[in-house]
């Protein structure tokens, strides 16, 4: 019988479940969020412009969304090398619409536009593969119910 083979992720990945903790602060006089996890820099939000705050903070839905961009990347990443897809760059431009659905605010949809460069000698076919596959994967859409759309660029260089 043959030993399965694992790439370096799954080597190092922990049994689930995993736990992640965080605590946000706040004060009755001030608008702004403190936000701190064990082990990382601290962060501060605030409400977003949309909502009448000042906009110059990170605020809960703009976290969304980078977490959205964020985990794709990573789980790109992740998939790229054992799929044997060489890039040099990848940028994840995401947009998330936020909507009032029986009278309840929701995130609908997550648009992601997606722009990568890889060598000239590149398949497309197997770049778009896993390109699909990462947002497939991406662990942050999958506990979201907001439906997301997926736009590539691809350069070569």
């Amino acid at each position: 019988m043959l030993a399965p083979v694992f790439d370096d992720a799954e080597r190092l990945m922990q049994d689930f479940p995993h736990h992640y903790r965080c605590v946000a602060t706040a004060n009755a006089d001030q608008s702004q969020v403190h936000v701190a996890s064990q082990g990382l820099a601290d962060l501060t939000t605030d409400v977003p412009k949309e909502f009448g705050g000042p906009g110059d903070q990170w605020s809960p839905e703009a976290l969304l969304v980078a977490a959205v961009a964020d985990c794709f990347v990573l789980t790109f990443r992740a998939i790229a090398a054992p799929s044997r897809v060489v890039w040099h760059a990848l940028d994840c431009d995401a947009t998330g619409k936020l909507e009032r659905i029986n009278r309840t605010p929701q995130f609908t949809e997550i648009h992601l536009t997606v722009r990568i460069s890889v060598p000239d000698d590149m398949e497309e076919d197997k770049v778009l593969r896993v390109l699909k596959k990462a947002e497939d994967s991406c662990l942050v859409t999958n506990s979201l119910t907001a439906t997301v759309h997926l736009n590539t660029e691809i350069t070569r260089q």
